[in-house]
């Protein structure tokens, strides 16, 4: 149905990490892609039994394969101390292996194996604009744009589900909290917080909890892949900057459910939020399939002059604007911007239907964006 465009053979070499957030579509790519690869899958309970008591045995099975057969081991975070026989085989044996997974803390940890450098690390996102044919923006910011929940009108019920089975098996089940009410409320106040500038005193407030402990919550979001930070753009010319990060859910589908938003309205702030959310993950995709060098920041100074996305060292700054009809004012963080960096492009991305140039700013309708942007003419 969606014809993904992750070049995911062009960025195979010797071996690769898969990463992507739960039902992002890792399987279901990488079945259609490689079709004549060896598959092991260690969702499977009872696989996972088994090669946890005896691994030698994951040896024995794929040792037989002649040199340079692919090898898939889907979920590969259920069980990392496989890495140490999957790197005997690629060296000894040849093998080549794509290893998935949808959380990267057990494999990022001190003393895991990371394949001695044999193994890049690419990530899988939610879909994008490129790749649905018939792009349902509203549906698109109501829903989130993991393929389960945009492929439905309302996906309250697959998003309370997803929530469930993350906070079941990836919290839980993983032991990663002492109290799960607590990290469940948490939650809560991180979808809240989802397109702000991270303030832990207040976050930790509203939990109960201490400072230390909503660091080691945000930690966990990062490393199971249900969120990103945004880092502040740290070149001082003239004016002071902010030093703290933004935080950002993976997919816009889960604050919103989170929050109960199950009816977005344009104009209200919670349609602001949402609609920054979707932009800046598509951004992220773009950098991210690219194999793009150039990092996602933003731009904020003290008296409170602030640009959304600022792409590289300055090179394109972008700012997110919900409005249907951009006028002077929502110029401001960009003109302020330009003072000290006047060779960045500058572009505001908005519900404005009329794309156009104002002036030295590029004005896009949000569609007319992520068209210009997969078609390469934004960065």
């Amino acid at each position: 149905m969606y014809s993904r465009i992750f070049d995911i053979e062009g960025r195979l070499d010797e071996g690769m990490f898969l990463f992507g957030g739960r039902q992002t579509g890792k399987s279901t790519l990488l079945r259609e892609r490689f079709p004549e690869a060896v598959y092991v899958d260690l969702l499977d309970l009872d696989t996972r039994k088994r090669f946890r008591r005896r691994a030698m045995e994951f040896y024995e099975m794929l040792a037989r394969f002649p040199s340079g057969t692919l090898v898939v081991v889907d979920d590969i975070q259920k069980l990392p101390e496989l890495l140490d026989i999957v790197h005997k085989l690629m060296v000894e044996k040849n093998l080549r292996f794509i290893l998935s997974g949808s959380s990267a803390r057990k494999i990022r940890r001190a003393g895991v194996n990371q394949l001695g450098g044999r193994a890049n690390e690419e990530h899988l996102y939610p879909l994008v604009y490129a790749e649905i044919p018939d792009y349902d923006f509203d549906r698109a910011l109501q829903n989130g744009m993991i393929p389960r929940h945009y492929d439905v009108k309302d996906a309250r019920v697959r998003l309370k589900n997803y929530v469930n089975l993350y906070l079941k098996e990836e919290i839980e089940e993983e032991a990663l909290v002492r109290d799960i009410d607590t990290y469940e409320r948490f939650l809560e106040v991180a979808a809240v917080t989802n397109t702000e500038i991270l303030n832990y005193d207040n976050i930790a407030s509203d939990c109960g909890v201490s400072v230390n402990t909503v660091k080691a919550y945000f930690k966990i979001l990062y490393d199971t892949l249900l969120g990103f930070e945004v880092k502040p753009y740290r070149k001082v010319i003239k004016r002071r900057l902010l030093q703290t990060s933004k935080f950002y859910f993976f997919d816009v589908g889960i604050p919103n459910y989170l929050l109960h938003r199950f009816h977005l309205m344009p104009e209200t702030p919670e349609y602001g939020h949402a609609f920054e959310s979707l932009v800046m993950q598509e951004l992220r995709a773009y950098l991210g399939y690219t194999g793009s060098e150039e990092e996602l920041t933003y731009w904020h100074t003290y008296a409170k002059d602030e640009v959304d996305a600022v792409i590289g060292d300055a090179r394109v700054a972008i700012e997110i604007k919900s409005t249907d009809h951009i006028e002077a004012k929502h110029k401001r963080g960009l003109q302020k911007f330009t003072e000290e960096h006047p060779d960045a492009r500058q572009i505001i991305v908005s519900r404005d239907h009329i794309t156009r140039r104002s002036g030295d700013v590029d004005l896009y309708y949000v569609t007319d964006f992520f068209k210009a942007l997969w078609a390469g003419e934004i960065i």
